[in-house]
């Protein structure tokens, strides 16, 4: 995919999505298996408040929380028609952070979640 043709297309099929599954499944690049994350637990309130940025894409960054989970940071994506690349829109702070931009978290990891 590139950012011509970007989204591409939305919808996979279950048979695709399995296959893809398997393909990371079988990776080896996580040594310690347990460790290995298969997919993340969204809350609805951080999807509804990237949302809310009104921009064209999400874009996902993947972290390490402070209890040393592995997590799925949203900030909303919007294409810079100067130079055709997308670039990150961050939401505005709702009185729970200080100061500054929002990045939304929220996911967890399963498993163990």
């Amino acid at each position: 995919m590139n950012e011509e043709t970007f989204p591409g297309p939305i919808e996979v099929s279950l048979a695709t999505a399995q296959k893809w599954e398997k393909r990371y499944e079988d990776d080896k690049a996580v040594e310690d298996l347990s460790k290995k994350v298969k997919s993340y637990l969204i809350p609805r309130e951080s999807l509804e408040l990237v949302l809310k940025l009104k921009t064209e894409a999400v874009r996902a960054y993947i972290g390490i929380n402070d209890d040393n989970e592995k997590t799925l940071l949203f900030v909303g994506a919007k294409k810079d028609e100067k130079t055709g690349k997308y670039i990150d829109v961050y939401g505005p702070p709702e009185g729970t952070v200080e100061g500054g931009d929002v990045v939304y978290d929220g996911s967890r990891p399963s498993p163990p979640y």
